[in-house]
């Protein structure tokens, strides 16, 4: 259990210093390539941070274990919007862009409806033998995901980079720090849920509460660690573009990954567990076109953790 405990602290540390060199890299390539901070944040950041949750949902996929598989994903999107962009905007209130308002925070707000409506039909509607995403689904979740990508690159002006401060990075040197940095934030995240997953089965809980608690904070350490730092080196919008670029790459990609290996059943998921996860988008959705319509400030982010506190205080109860 010592060794456990010494080889988490250490992939916490490995996190957090590969999120510095994640943000600086990735400041440095936005300014030189022209390329908006929310973009850059949305795919290099948002895709990046959020390969440990494709590894783990890949795994579950593989050993046809859905609960591991789904429950990563739910886990993760609820960490990364309750309790990440919760702290981030707590940290340094976050500007909202006109792209984000239109376009980036509805996609967030469908993306997590469809898979409500689609993994939860038979709860829902009465389709199918039981609650799932098909083959068929999962192939039009990454149809979806790519056409997003490209919206958000047919459509970037960088137009956010005017306030990027100017940096001695040349463009090889800020590469090789994005790709260092990334690099420490995934293997520290594995290090961590490794251990941490081999601490919680120690102590017997399940694998849906392994997967939606441990394994979804581990594999959102990235997530954390990369907003957090943004938020205090004033880079909102990497922040922002990184958790609901994040959001989205796990539903329509990581589980669209999933499921076209494997069919994933959803029965082992409730009506809470979604909620919550819908919820929190809706709270950014609504704090975007209310109050100070151009910034998503410490009210908005006090309900987000609020959030997160009674959905976690709900889980503990129900173990």
């Amino acid at each position: 259990m010592a060794i456990q405990i010494l080889i988490l602290i250490a992939g916490l540390l490995l996190v957090v210093k590969g999120a510095d060199f994640l943000v600086d890299g990735a400041t440095s390539i936005a300014r030189k390539a022209g390329i908006s901070e929310f973009v850059i944040g949305l795919t290099i950041v948002g895709f990046g941070t959020s390969c440990p949750e494709l590894v783990v949902s890949l795994t579950g996929a593989f050993a046809g274990n859905s609960d591991i598989s789904i429950g990563n994903v739910v886990g993760s999107n609820i960490c990364n919007t309750l309790l990440i962009l919760g702290l981030t905007a707590l940290i340094s209130p976050i500007a909202i862009t006109s792209s984000n308002r239109k376009r980036d925070i509805p996609v967030t707000v469908a993306a997590t409806l469809l898979l409500i409506l689609v993994g939860m039909k038979h709860s829902l509607f009465g389709l199918g033998d039981h609650d799932g995403i098909s083959r068929l689904e999962a192939a039009f979740f990454l149809l979806m995901m790519a056409a997003y990508l490209y919206m958000c690159f047919r459509y970037d002006d960088g137009a956010d980079n005017d306030d990027i401060p100017q940096k001695t990075q040349k463009l090889p040197v800020a590469l090789l720090f994005a790709a260092g940095g990334l690099a420490g934030l995934i293997a520290g995240g594995q290090l961590f849920v490794n251990s941490a997953t081999a601490i919680a089965k120690s102590l017997g809980v399940s694998d849906k509460f392994i997967a939606i608690t441990i394994l979804a904070v581990g594999t959102s350490l990235p997530e954390l660690a990369t907003c957090v730092v943004a938020a205090a080196k004033h880079k909102g919008q990497m922040a922002l573009g990184n958790i609901l670029g994040s959001n989205v790459f796990n539903i329509l990609l990581i589980l669209g990954c999933a499921g076209v290996v494997c069919p994933l059943d959803l029965s082992g998921m409730n009506f809470v567990d979604m909620g919550v996860m819908l919820a929190g988008v809706l709270v950014v959705l609504i704090g975007a076109f209310t109050w100070k319509k151009n910034l998503l400030d410490r009210v908005e982010a006090s309900m987000l953790l609020l959030l997160e506190a009674g959905y976690l205080t709900w889980l503990f109860m129900t173990i």
